[in-house]
């Protein structure tokens, strides 16, 4: 075989007239010039040879997390923010609104790249929050363990050149960082968020965020940095640097945008000025009913409750309601700039002919940041995190908001616009913590153009689906050592369009955070929460009929509550689940109102209106 290949090149011109290595098309096919029955033999297979095309390069592989970015937050899942560049990937491709993640950034992260549950692959919880009864526990490490097979280290196997840049949040140490875990080049943010213009980190103890490139530990960030930009400008530049060597590459794109803090550039802070002091539940109507339209959610979708400690925006003062509809606006242009770094990069692609053999896999990691990471860093005046928040994070004035030393975040209520149409947010298994958008497109789509699935996606999934493009297939022992078994189904036949769901109504879906925990088989949902934002036991809902969460119907069907705990205790039991004896939610209900519904028109004594009477009946007082 290896002299056939010396002796003979066989070149085809390609449908399009191009190839997706990028490489000119042959024009002939050059044979060896030989005699005899040698050239008898020779002229009878050069036709055959001739018309046989070089096997199609695997896809080159791009996936664009937002951190922090809610399930409406696209214009093409019913957004007034603009994003025609994501937009654009969702007309191409296909929009799935059944996609899951985990409740916070790191859980998700580790499932991404091993395709294993979180309490096997080190994230059984999140290392600034282990448990005294978690730690030193297999399986809360805190970070990505070295029992589990990365996903860039299975492409890097399969022939593939693999690229991240932006935020990491998976493991500091010299054998936990992006290069020893399978990525040939890297820009990496280690910690879990971090200024967009500096190094300056959130904590006395830890006052510098940690970066790499390259598997170094850097001293100092670029001239000009600003995140979302340096890390466009950093991947464009590695793809560059190996474009051309027929190779194809996956690039892990995990920007820090739209985290908080929001920083922004001065010209992106003011495109949407004033459009938001309509409030919070005039804005959750807009995007639901846009969802509606385009096929997102089915028609009579009812909201979720707005949450009870969240006001009515109407009853806010003029300036209040500014005040807070331009942390809104801020929000909003700091997606719509990541939205134009992306549009960077798929230009880019674009001009070297590499976009049209890509698949882009976009998403949010978990649900919109509803919680104050500001206050629960800091903690109360006269501690050391305080102090420090006082000298490095007090540039808030709303003038100062987005420029270096500045802290903004939006909050509750407008997370909960973030996660329209779903309950709840980020850190809480509620479907607004944990329901995101997907955009896929590329060649191995082959459903119509911009269509919508209602299929039942996961993103642990991510792993098997990747490896089967790339022609490998994941392993059951990885050098030397036996691997967790992957949790995710491949989405092959899903994008082929010869199936609408990887599951079907009996498979099962698991969560376990902070001591919240989760299930899912066909439409049922089975939920505990810490009390307030649940009752500190199970609750069963339909999401078919309820997405938003609204009705508990545990006493209803005690049947169905009584099968569906079984599957959690069986998942429980197989994933190594430890519930934590302490949680980051544990004095919630001490801090917070004393939850109550929230009805439309309740109580009715601050909507009354000034009663006008009938002119007719006006008069001046009598002397």
């Amino acid at each position: 075989m290896d002299r056939w290949k010396k002796e003979l090149t066989v070149r085809t011109e390609p449908r399009h007239g191009t190839r997706v290595d990028g490489r000119k098309p042959g024009i002939l096919c050059r044979l060896p010039i030989v005699w005899g029955v040698i050239g008898v033999v020779v002229a009878l297979v050069a036709p055959a040879i001739c018309a046989a095309a070089d096997p199609p390069r695997p896809p080159n592989i791009v996936v664009i997390l937002g951190d922090d970015m809610g399930f409406s937050d696209m214009g093409s899942f019913g957004s007034e923010i603009k994003t025609p560049v994501l937009d654009s990937l969702a007309q191409q491709g296909v929009r799935f609104t059944n996609f899951y993640t985990h409740a916070s950034c790191s859980p998700t992260r580790s499932m991404l790249l091993s395709g294993v549950d979180t309490h096997l692959n080190g994230l059984g919880n999140m290392s600034e929050f282990t448990a005294p009864n978690q730690m030193g526990l297999d399986g809360y490490e805190g970070n990505l363990n070295d029992r589990v097979a990365t996903l860039p280290q299975l492409l890097k196997d399969a022939g593939y050149h693999t690229y991240m840049v932006g935020k990491w949040h998976l493991g500091k140490e010299p054998t936990q960082i992006p290069a020893a875990r399978g990525f040939e080049r890297d820009f990496t943010l280690l910690d879990g968020m971090g200024s967009y213009w500096d190094d300056w980190n959130f904590a006395a103890a830890n006052p510098k965020s940690l970066y790499t490139e390259d598997g170094r530990y850097l001293r100092s960030l670029p001239k000009d940095f600003y995140a979302t930009k340096t890390y466009t400008d950093k991947l464009i530049s590695y793809i560059d640097a190996n474009h051309g060597d027929g190779k194809p590459f996956f690039a892990y794109v995990s920007h820090q945008a739209p985290h908080e803090p929001y920083h922004l550039p001065r010209e992106w802070r003011s495109r949407h000025v004033g459009e938001y002091d309509k409030g919070w539940d005039a804005l959750r109507q807009e995007r639901l009913k846009r969802q509606v339209e385009m096929g997102i959610v089915p028609p009579g979708t009812q909201l979720s409750e707005r949450m009870w400690f969240v006001p009515d925006s109407t009853l806010l003062a003029p300036a209040a309601r500014a005040v807070m509809g331009k942390k809104m606006e801020i929000y909003a242009g700091l997606v719509e700039n990541l939205d134009h770094h992306v549009g960077r990069l798929i230009d880019h692609l674009k001009k070297i002919g590499e976009y049209d053999n890509t698949i882009f896999i976009v998403f949010g990691d978990n649900g919109a940041e509803g919680n104050d990471l500001y206050e629960m860093i800091a903690g109360s005046p006269g501690s050391r995190d305080y102090l420090w928040a006082a000298m490095h994070w007090s540039q808030n004035h709303p003038n100062a908001w987005g420029d270096p030393g500045s802290w903004l975040a939006y909050g509750p209520a407008w997370a909960q616009v973030s996660m329209t149409p779903f309950s709840q947010y980020k850190a809480w298994l509620a479907e607004g913590g944990i329901h995101n958008a997907l955009i896929v497109s590329g060649p191995p789509v082959r459903r119509p153009a911009g269509s919508i699935n209602n299929g039942l996606m996961h993103v642990a999934d991510i792993m098997p689906t990747l490896l089967e493009l790339a022609g490998t297939s994941y392993p059951s022992t990885y050098k030397g050592k036996d691997v967790p078994p992957a949790l995710g189904k491949s989405w092959v036949p899903v994008l082929a369009g010869q199936t609408e769901s990887p599951r079907t109504d009996r498979d099962v879906l698991a969560w376990e955070l902070f001591g919240n925990r989760a299930v899912r088989q066909g439409s049922w949902k089975l939920r505990w929460e810490w009390r307030p934002f649940g009752r500190g036991d199970w609750e069963l809902f339909d999401l078919a009929a309820d997405p938003g969460e609204l009705k508990d119907l545990a006493a209803e069907h005690p049947d169905k509550l009584k099968e569906m705990v079984a599957l959690w205790d069986d998942y429980a039991r197989r994933n190594n689940v430890v519930l934590p004896n302490r949680s980051p939610h544990e004095t919630l209900e001490d801090v917070l109102p004393q939850r109550v519904p929230v009805q439309a028109g309740y109580p009715p004594l601050n909507l009354k209106r000034q009663y006008v009477p009938p002119a007719d009946m006006l008069a001046d007082p009598k002397p």
